[in-house]
């Protein structure tokens, strides 16, 4: 059977694209199809590692996850991880390309639609349906040249297009009429109809709204979809996504950073109904009463120890560790949590050193050699099992490395200080794990029966069934064609 596409973009960024596409991966795989996501060029510092040892966007993982797959490079070629305001990093079917400033990513993508029809290609064999998610939106057509994210990557594979509105943030009809009248004809001859996303309240409301699009448009409505309260239990991708979770007594505070990178560690912590997760925004001081303060992951290290300072948070943490507090750094957040940080190569800009918040007896050197690997360790106290993943540039050694408290194969994994308040590891996902994650809410003295798999699959049900009752798919499956044979 030869595969067929079908694309869904939006009318903007964050309008809910990953999550329609992940509800539909559940919907139509549960109806027995073969079913693989498919992103040609996404931009997210909350990156997936592959078993492969590649990179790509958390969506996509969880798409995969939907439809009952692996993550695989070829579901996202191309990854821009942002490092700057002006520039990213660029991973190419999984892997580090180099660091691009915008400007000359925008003037040179040599090879990336090529890279991008070759994995969409290779990723149909065997599939009976490929659903492609757009990024942005089609109607910034500044960036229409070139493009390989939207409207041109649906022309060169000639993929049907679903256009989503968002109600939530206002003005849908103008979004869903206004991308109409903005786009070139040939890219108009690729929608194929709307849908209207995140209505809350009685849907009924919108049918004239809904009637006067498709009269306007010409396009038949394929949905008005109604909120889904459950999606934030699903892991988030866009910064734009988190934030903070009330719960039960045990507070978890972690400071915003401006570059914050894969951040769902955070995920698991938020479904505790003992724990109240809060996201602390830049120019407020970190609370005083927090059980534990997380420092996150950081696409640029150095630059967000910077940010932390300049905020007032080195001094903030400082404190509460005086008090008695736990502080513990993922990644970024525990090389921060060092005596010193030295990118002798200028890994993330300019060559330097700095002094970091000195908690740990430790010391990073930051190296262009990039660690990106699935991983199983251990918690060396209670033998428990972990699985997570690595993703980081620089090795970090020294005194308190001798404390490590995972342990992967023979090595020891991570740093902790003498009296146990302050711990530092590169695993990113530990806490997806149930019985570390409650060894470690003990520690802290509250009790945890959360498991939290469970709790994603059973959303991911949710969000499908969600779509069956709010979309006609069906019919959405009719509109998807054939993916011709690559060239």
């Amino acid at each position: 059977m030869t595969a067929r596409a079908l694309m869904i973009q939006g009318t903007g960024s964050n309008v809910g694209k990953s999550l329609l596409v992940a509800g539909l991966a559940r919907a139509f795989s549960r109806r027995g199809l073969k079913v693989a996501p498919f992103k040609s060029q996404n931009m997210s510092n909350n990156a997936a590692v592959t078993p492969q040892g590649g990179e790509i966007g958390r969506a996509q993982a969880l798409q995969a996850r939907a439809a009952g797959l692996d993550p695989h490079v070829d579901m996202n070629p191309v990854l821009l991880k942002p490092e700057t305001d002006t520039g990213a990093q660029v991973i190419v079917q999984g892997k580090r390309r180099g660091t691009q400033a915008a400007g000359s990513f925008m003037r040179d993508k040599t090879g990336l639609m090529e890279a991008a029809l070759e994995s969409y290609h290779r990723l149909a064999q065997g599939m009976d349906l490929i659903l492609i998610e757009g990024a942005g939106s089609p109607a910034e057509t500044n960036l229409r040249k070139g493009d390989i994210a939207n409207m041109g990557f649906a022309c060169a594979v000639q993929a049907p297009v679903v256009l989503v509105g968002d109600i939530h943030r206002g003005g849908v009809i103008a979004q869903v009429v206004g991308t109409r009248e903005v786009l070139e004809q040939a890219d108009l001859d690729r929608i194929v109809g709307f849908a209207v996303n995140r209505f809350r309240g009685d849907v009924s409301l919108f049918d004239a709204g809904r009637d006067d699009i498709a009269q306007r448009t010409g396009w038949p409505s394929l949905g008005v979809i109604p909120w889904f309260w459950e999606a934030w239990k699903l892991p988030a991708e866009d910064m734009m996504d988190i934030a903070s979770r009330r719960g039960g007594a045990c507070k978890v505070v972690v400071p915003q950073l401006e570059r914050m990178a894969n951040f769902d560690d955070l995920d698991p912590l938020a479904a505790e109904p003992e724990v109240t997760v809060e996201i602390i925004p830049p120019g407020r001081a970190l609370p005083g009463d927090a059980d534990l303060v997380l420092i996150p992951g950081s696409k640029s290290t150095i630059g967000d120890l910077a940010y932390l300072r300049a905020q007032g948070w080195d001094i903030d943490i400082l404190a509460h560790h005086r008090r008695g507090g736990h502080v513990m750094g993922l990644c970024g957040g525990y090389q921060m949590l060092g005596k010193t940080i030295d990118d002798p190569m200028g890994v993330e800009g300019a060559a330097t050193k700095v002094a970091g918040l000195g908690l740990l007896d430790v010391h990073t050197v930051m190296s262009e050699e990039k660690q990106v690997t699935l991983t199983d360790a251990t918690s060396l106290a209670d033998d428990l099992p972990v699985r997570g993943y690595e993703i980081h540039m620089g090795r970090t050694t020294g005194p308190d490395c001798a404390r490590g408290w995972l342990k992967i194969g023979d090595r020891l994994e991570g740093a902790a200080s003498a009296d146990g308040r302050v711990q530092g590891s590169y695993l990113h996902g530990l806490f997806s794990a149930d019985a570390f994650r409650a060894q470690f809410l003990s520690g802290l003295g509250y009790d945890s029966a959360t498991q939290y798999d469970n709790s994603v699959e059973d959303t991911l049900d949710a969000l499908a069934d969600h779509l069956e009752q709010h979309m006609d798919l069906d019919q959405l499956l009719s509109l998807a064609t054939p993916i011709p044979a690559s060239s």
